[in-house]
C-alpha cells in the first residue's frame, strides 16, 4: 500500500477514533455521503473511500448531491469528481426556493430541505446511514450558535439515530479541525467547487462566529478543542 501523506494519515486516524468512539460503522452498512461540493464533503468522499479499503468491515458507499438550483453551480465538475473516484453517485433535484428568492431563504430551511431529500433517497435505495462532512469547527460553532441565538446548550452529535433506528446520521470528521481539512483539500488538488458557495454564505451568523472564533484562537489556540471537550465535561452542580 502506498504511503499516506501527512494530512491524509492524520485525518484517517481521527476518523478511526471517531468511528470507534461513537460506534459509527458496522459490517454491511449502506452509507450515503451527503455532498455539497465544498471542501468538507469532497474530503469526506476521499477519506471514506480510503477507510473503506482499510477497514476490517465491509460497507457500501454512495455519494449524493441535492440539486437546489444554486446559481452557476458546476454540476459537471462534481460528476467528473465522482467518476474519477469510481464511487456510485446520485443527483436529486428539489424545489427548495418554492417561489421565494435566495434572500428570503434561511439556513434552517435550506438544511432541512436537503435533509428531507436525503431521508427519502436513503429509504428509496435502502441505505441505513447518512454521513455528513461536518468537522470539529462546525460542532463548536453550532454550540455557540445555539447558546447565543437560541438560548440553549446543544451541538451536532457525531452519531444520531432517527426513525426508530432505521436511519442513522454520522459525522466521521467530528474530531478533525477545519484547518486539517483545508490542508488535505489543497494537497489532493480537489476540484475548487467551494467558491460556488451559497449566495447567503457571507451573511450567516455562523460566518460571523467563525471570524470571531479566529480572533479568540489567536489568543488561545486551544479554544475550539476546549469548547468541544466541554460538551463531555458537564458540571451539573453548577447548572440552573
Amino acid at each position: 500500500m502506498a504511503k499516506l501523506s501527512d494530512s491524509m494519515g492524520y485525518i484517517s486516524k481521527k476518523i478511526g477514533r471517531a468511528v470507534k468512539a461513537y460506534d459509527m460503522l458496522h459490517d454491511g452498512d449502506k452509507v450515503i455521503l451527503a455532498v455539497s461540493g465544498g471542501k468538507d464533503s469532497l474530503t469526506l468522499v476521499d477519506m471514506m473511500l480510503h477507510r473503506q479499503k482499510i477497514a476490517p468491515i465491509d460497507f457500501e458507499l454512495m455519494a449524493v448531491y441535492i440539486d437546489m438550483d444554486a446559481p452557476n453551480f458546476p454540476q459537471d465538475r462534481l460528476r467528473d469528481f465522482f467518476v474519477s473516484r469510481q464511487i456510485p453517485y446520485h443527483f436529486e433535484k428539489i424545489d427548495m426556493l418554492q417561489g421565494k428568492t435566495w434572500e428570503e431563504i434561511n439556513c434552517f430551511w435550506c438544511s432541512w430541505s436537503r435533509r428531507k431529500a436525503l431521508f427519502r433517497i436513503a429509504d428509496r435505495f435502502g441505505f441505513n446511514k447518512i454521513a455528513f462532512g461536518h468537522h470539529l469547527d462546525d460542532v463548536v460553532e453550532t454550540v455557540l450558535l445555539n447558546l447565543f441565538f437560541r438560548g440553549e446548550i446543544g451541538a451536532m452529535r457525531p452519531k444520531q439515530e432517527l426513525f426508530q433506528g432505521r436511519i442513522t446520521l454520522i459525522r466521521p470528521l467530528a474530531f478533525v479541525e477545519e484547518s486539517a481539512v483545508a490542508a488535505f483539500f489543497q494537497e489532493r488538488g480537489l476540484p475548487d467547487i467551494d467558491k460556488h458557495k451559497c449566495p447567503n454564505n457571507d451573511r450567516t451568523q455562523r460566518m460571523r462566529l467563525k471570524k470571531w472564533l479566529s480572533q479568540i484562537e489567536a489568543v488561545n489556540p486551544a479554544v475550539k478543542k476546549n469548547i468541544y471537550n466541554a460538551l463531555k465535561n458537564i458540571k451539573s452542580d453548577y447548572l440552573l
